[in-house]
């Protein structure tokens, strides 16, 4: 995996999303990298470790739910002009089991928005393209931008 963001736009919203990554202390634990980084549309990786299996010896869906969730928190608050957004609800469903060892790519896309809100579309692949997790996620901005 590529560390860093590859692509990263120097506006309001790549500094707010540049920020709030930096400041993840749950994602960045867990391995997570931003991959790109454009209003709109992120890109994030993990590798799946041992630690994340659960008793079936499959990776822990709460693993899978992170890193969508991640991938979508980055991709709508780069378009939030530098004011926070938060996820208001979301759904997530699971294709597919990933193993220790793969790894893993969250690509999360803005769908459209609509006043303060949002809606982001989040497919997690293996490296093959396998796909693993469908995740669809509404955001809300708390404030006006600065």
């Amino acid at each position: 995996m590529t560390e860093g963001i590859a692509s990263a736009e120097d506006d309001a919203g790549g500094r707010a999303v540049r920020a709030m990554v930096e400041a993840d202390t749950a994602s960045r634990l867990l391995g997570i990298e931003v991959v790109v980084l454009e209003p709109g549309h992120v890109t994030m990786g993990m590798t799946v470790l041992p630690s994340m299996l659960n008793g079936h010896g499959i990776c822990h869906g709460g693993y899978l739910f992170l890193l969508a969730d991640s991938a979508f928190g980055a991709a709508c608050n780069s378009v939030a002009g530098g004011a926070a957004a938060v996820a208001s609800s979301c759904d997530v469903t699971f294709v597919a089991p990933a193993r220790a060892g793969d790894i893993l790519v969250a690509e999360a896309l803005q769908r459209l928005n609509f006043g303060r809100s949002g809606l982001f579309d989040v497919t997690v692949r293996r490296a093959d393209g396998t796909v693993l997790v469908e995740f669809r996620g509404h955001s809300r901005r708390l404030s006006s931008p600065p």
